[in-house]
């Protein structure tokens, strides 16, 4: 059975090598997992260390997870969550679905409002609740719980969205990595994005120059004249800043494939991620977005304006989590996010934002209508269209 499970991991292009196999082998042989008496083998027991002997680079955590799960078909992966909540508040028995006309009678909180009383129900409420108006819970009218339905409320314990009304998510989730090998399946999105080359010879001179090499070995009465010139770079310097999580679940094969193309046609290419909005901090690894933040002045102190800076979101969130102090659904955020993006672009003169979502939805989200003004509308579809006319700005 592992034999089949370590070509499984092969075939992901995962550079699992034999020795880790059976080190792996080693380590079930000698009891480091073992059967529990009440539920037998634990799945998770043996995913963390199957990860533990064979993958050696946390950049592969992504492809391991996808692989492991294609093997270990219908097994429940491990989730550790700390949650504030009980998770039986939360259990979802029914989903509440309201015709137009009911939706529309439905109060809405203001932000401070809605704030002030979801301290006031964490303090009151003991018990469940399940189609209500009021309390923590789910399937009702309530501007706090899961599965219902409310013009401006706070999620808590949902999965995923389903309207997209909530002004702020009250869960702590996981994020993955974009993959930047990801196989392109056209080559459109490099060609584009090669308008904004300049080529320069930079650094030791390594590499030959024939035509020189043949004139000076002509002008030498035939004696060989070797000439060598530096490599040819391409200089263009592009700090790329992405959107990751939530609605951007919906993009992610397109934006690993923008990922791979430009890491394939930049050589000086730096990339940080950011949920929904930029606020003072920005991160390189998902899985350690808080324990290994990077504070935005320190990013906008470190690269030069002559860096061309690219926004890739969706801009789809509540409009508070742009222009509020606390927006962030991850956190209460000192400044709004707006300040920070005025920040970085006028740090960056040459800046663009490229949207995954389709073009014709823009005009139905309020939040894109607000990034869209932040930044001096150069905001573009992420379509081949939309990707020239960008990169004929930034090329100015």
């Amino acid at each position: 059975m592992l034999i089949d499970f370590f070509y499984t991991l092969r075939g992901a292009k995962l550079p699992v090598s034999v020795k880790e196999y059976l080190t792996l082998i080693e380590a079930l042989k000698e009891g480091v997992v073992g059967p529990n008496s009440e539920d037998g083998y634990k799945i998770e027991d043996f995913y963390y260390l199957s990860r533990t002997t064979l993958v050696k680079d946390e950049k592969h955590y992504d492809k391991f997870d996808r692989a492991f799960a294609a093997y270990f078909k219908g097994v429940e992966m491990v989730a550790d969550f700390t949650r504030d909540i009980p998770l039986d508040w939360l259990r979802k028995n029914l989903e509440l679905e309201l015709s137009s006309e009911e939706k529309a009678k439905i109060e809405k909180m203001g932000w401070d409002e809605l704030m002030e009383t979801l301290k006031k129900r964490f303090e009151e409420q003991k018990e469940r609740h399940e189609g209500g108006s009021k309390m923590i819970g789910t399937g009702g009218t309530s501007p706090f719980g899961a599965y219902g339905v409310n013009p401006q409320g706070i999620r808590i314990g949902q999965d995923k969205s389903r309207n997209k009304s909530a002004v702020k998510v009250w869960d702590q989730r996981s994020y993955k990595d974009y993959d930047d090998t990801q196989e392109l399946g056209t080559r459109n999105i490099k060609v584009a994005m090669r308008r904004l080359r300049r080529f320069a010879r930079e650094g030791a001179a390594d590499e030959l120059d024939l035509d020189d090499t043949i004139r000076s070995t002509a002008a030498n009465a035939g004696y060989l004249d070797i000439k060598m010139v530096p490599e040819r770079h391409n200089k263009v310097k592009v700090l790329l800043l992405m959107d990751v999580g939530g609605t951007m679940d919906e993009h992610i094969h397109r934006v690993e494939e923008m990922f791979s193309a430009a890491k394939a046609e930049f050589k000086h290419l730096e990339f940080y991620y950011f949920h929904n909005c930029v606020y003072d901090f920005m991160w390189k690894n998902n899985r350690r977005r808080f324990s290994e933040k990077f504070a935005t002045w320190d990013i906008i102190r470190k690269y030069n304006k002559d860096y061309k800076l690219i926004f890739v979101g969706d801009a789809t969130m509540s409009p508070y989590e742009i222009l509020q102090p606390g927006g962030s659904v991850e956190y209460n955020n000192e400044e709004a996010g707006a300040e920070w993006l005025q920040r970085l672009t006028n740090a960056f003169p040459k800046f663009a934002w490229f949207n995954p979502e389709p073009q014709g939805m823009w005009q139905y989200r309020q939040s894109i209508s607000v990034i869209q003004q932040l930044v001096n509308h150069r905001m573009y579809p992420l379509t081949l269209k939309g990707l020239e006319e960008a990169m004929r700005l930034l090329s100015k």
